[in-house]
């Protein structure tokens, strides 16, 4: 069976590329519109169409992405060539975490148990960044099942402050107590 790509180094090899062209913005711009294009499924089946030609593709394309970077646009074509142009999202979101990186901004995936507003995230994002030394930006996920306060991934560190894990760690503890 043969290896698909991943979208991971679609995006390193673009991330590259515009490095070196000093075009990090205009990049990730372009393939949020790639991105947001193939989220209409009828677009995407007509750019997925064996039977249409290359040509007419490519055509379209130019159309509805409008003024985007060569490197965008050569990068779409590649993906309508290789039949994989259902990885774009995959690359967007890749090449943002490593504009991120660029910028010193690092990302840590948040799971509460219920949704925050904007000053509780402010204030959750400030106490990581100071716990790291730098920029944090949130990837907010909500699980009802760790009942309250928060699980924090940073790469592969992990903080839980989440009631569940309080309460799993006293339910130990008094085990442990009764056994003494």
């Amino acid at each position: 069976m043969p290896k698909r790509a991943s979208g991971k180094w679609y995006a390193q090899a673009m991330f590259e590329l515009a490095l070196q062209e000093k075009q990090l913005e205009s990049c990730q711009q372009g393939l949020e519109k790639i991105a947001e294009l193939i989220q209409d499924e009828s677009m995407l089946a007509l750019l997925e169409y064996p039977k249409l030609p290359f040509e007419a593709k490519e055509t379209l394309l130019r159309e509805r992405l409008g003024a985007v970077h060569p490197l965008v646009l050569n990068l779409v074509l590649l993906l309508v060539s290789k039949d994989g142009l259902r990885l774009a999202g995959d690359i967007s979101n890749h090449y943002r975490l490593l504009l991120d990186a660029q910028r010193g901004i690092e990302h840590a995936e948040l799971t509460t148990a219920i949704p925050l507003n904007d000053k509780e995230k402010e204030v959750i994002s400030k106490r990581i960044g100071e716990i790291l030394g730098r920029k944090v930006a949130l990837d907010l996920q909500v699980d009802p099942a760790i009942l309250g306060g928060f699980i924090a991934r940073i790469e592969d560190m992990l903080i839980d402050g989440s009631v569940r894990q309080n309460l799993d760690s006293l339910g130990k503890s008094l085990l442990e107590m009764g056994r003494s």
